[in-house]
Formats: structure tokens, sequence, C-alpha cells
């Protein structure tokens, strides 16, 4: 198989992913998700065929919550990797430039984004506010932690999405810190987008672009964790 054809194929893997309230039931489909997933791997890297088989052993044991959901997150970062890894070799890191006033186009890309989620999504942002809510928030999968790292907008910001957790239920965790200024959104803690404009605004203003953070990403998600860890906690 090409590699171009196995990152298709994980990406598909990744985008089917049943969701975590489902996950569990022992359907076919999900069977099949499971195989589908080990395979791609395997097929990818044959040294990694043990660590599949331990951490589907931990996901489908009769063990402890905790044991199953560090099984399924092992799993998770194994097929992220082999995603990045066949990006590197085929295609590179992603770079999108969005023109002026293109602003669904800029909106489409971080829905993307998004929709790739299957456990955290962490949005770095001084400017985030209730739009941004309206906007992002509904395509969430279900069972997906927020964390938002704001500054500016907490005013409108917090009343929003209050109301939209009052709403669907979404867990999101709002912080805030004084010492930042760029834009990021990391995904699953293995996937990092620069974004050159506030979330909010997109290219209304100016043409702006979305990039991927590969060779820097783990100084870049240590940065912005450690800030979390530090900032105050909104929400």
């Amino acid at each position: 198989m090409e590699k171009e054809q196995l990152l298709a194929e994980i990406e598909d893997a990744l985008r089917t992913m049943p969701s975590r309230a489902a996950i569990r039931l022992e359907t076919p489909e999900n069977v099949a998700w499971f195989g589908r997933v080990s395979a791609a791997i395997e097929k990818w890297n044959p040294a990694k065929s043990a660590l599949v088989k331990e951490y589907c052993d931990l996901f489908f044991s009769n063990g402890h919550v905790r044991e199953t959901a560090f099984g399924l997150m092992k799993l998770l970062a194994l097929l992220n990797q082999a995603q990045h890894d066949l990006r590197m070799d085929t295609v590179g890191p992603t770079t999108v430039s969005i023109p002026h006033k293109r602003v669904f186009e800029y909106f489409d890309e971080i829905r993307k984004t998004i929709e790739l989620a299957k456990q955290d999504l962490f949005f770095v942002d001084p400017y985030l506010d209730a739009e941004f809510v309206s906007r992002y928030l509904p395509h969430v999968s279900t069972g997906v932690s927020v964390r938002r790292l704001a500054r500016e907008k907490l005013t409108t910001l917090l009343p929003a999405i209050d109301a939209f957790v009052r709403q669907n239920g979404t867990a999101v965790q709002v912080r805030s810190a004084s010492n930042f200024h760029d834009r990021y959104v990391f995904v699953d803690r293995v996937d990092c987008y620069q974004s050159g404009a506030s979330f909010k605004d997109g290219a209304r203003s100016a043409p702006t672009t979305l990039t991927q953070i590969t060779d820097a990403f783990a100084a870049v998600l240590k940065t912005y964790e450690d800030l979390w860890s530090g900032a105050r906690v909104e929400r």
C-alpha cells in the first residue's frame, strides 16, 4: 500500500471514530472500527503490533474506567502519531492561506479541525467572545472536553458559554492570563494549529493563515499547558 493510501485510511478512521458515549458498546460497527485501526497502525509500523494489542486489551478489559480510558487514549495517540508521520513523509505540515473577507473559508477550516477532536480541545486566544461560542462550539463532538485560555472578552464569553453548556451539556473550562498574544488550537494534545487571526474574526479584516505546528509541537504544547496550569480559573 502506498503511503498516500495509508494516510487516507488513517484519516478516515479518525473521522469515523464512534462517539465516546457509544464506543464502549460491543456492536459490529465498533468492533470493525477497532479492527480497522489495528490493521492500519500495524501496516504503518509492524513494530507497534504489541502496543496495539496492549492498548486494545486495556480498553476491552473489565477493569477500572480509568484503565479503559487510558487504553483508548494511548491507541488514539498511536493512530495520530501514524497520521503525522505519514503526513510529513507525503504532504508535510498543512498551511492554509485564507484571502481577505473569505470568512466562510476560514470558518470551514476551523470546523474541520474541531471535528477531529475525540477527547480534548484547547483554544488559546485572548479575544474569544460570545460569537466564537455560537459559531464553533456546536461542532464539538459529544464527550469532548473544551478548554479556553482567554483574556479580553470575558464579560461576553462567560455568559454565552454558560447558556451553551446548560443546553448541550458540553464540558467547558475557561481560564484567563495576561502574558500571551498568539492564537492556537490543540486537538487531543497531539495536534496543533496556529491561526494568524483571532478565531472570532477569521479573514474578516485581513488575509490570514492556519498553520499546523509539527517540529516545535512539544515545546508549544508545554508552553501553553504551563500557562493554563497557572492561569486564573474563570469557569
